[in-house]
């Protein structure tokens, strides 16, 4: 009995060194996925700050207004003037039905009331 023991104690043991020899070289590989990741990330960022930069540096308002400039007969654009935007005070706002502000005495009957209404 001793011997069948012993046996199945160093199978159950090799297989154990065997689990973790392979989770090692699993982890290992994992973690090398994650620094390609993380370097692609980094190469990414780097291209997408050269595209913002490009971006700004197209759209520099110079740059448009020359090429308005240039392309005015063709696209039929207009100058912008003072007499194009509106008055605040000619924006029309919907009413809104406020509460009344009256201090409430009677907390039950007020919310009864409310209930109702709706």
């Amino acid at each position: 009995m001793r011997g069948f023991i012993l046996t199945l104690f160093a199978i159950s043991l090799i297989a154990l060194g065997f689990w973790a020899y392979r989770e090692n070289y699993r982890t290992q590989a994992e973690l090398a996925e994650v620094r390609s990741l993380q370097v692609e990330i980094g190469e990414l960022k780097e291209s997408l700050s050269v595209l913002n930069a490009e971006w700004a540096y197209l759209n520099r308002p110079d740059r448009l207004r020359a090429l308005a400039d240039l392309n005015f007969e063709r696209l039929g654009l207009l100058p912008l003037a003072p007499e194009q935007f509106g008055d605040v005070a000619q924006i029309s706002y919907p009413a809104t039905d406020m509460p009344s502000l009256e201090p409430i005495t009677d907390p039950i009957s007020t919310v009864a009331a409310l209930e109702q209404t709706q």
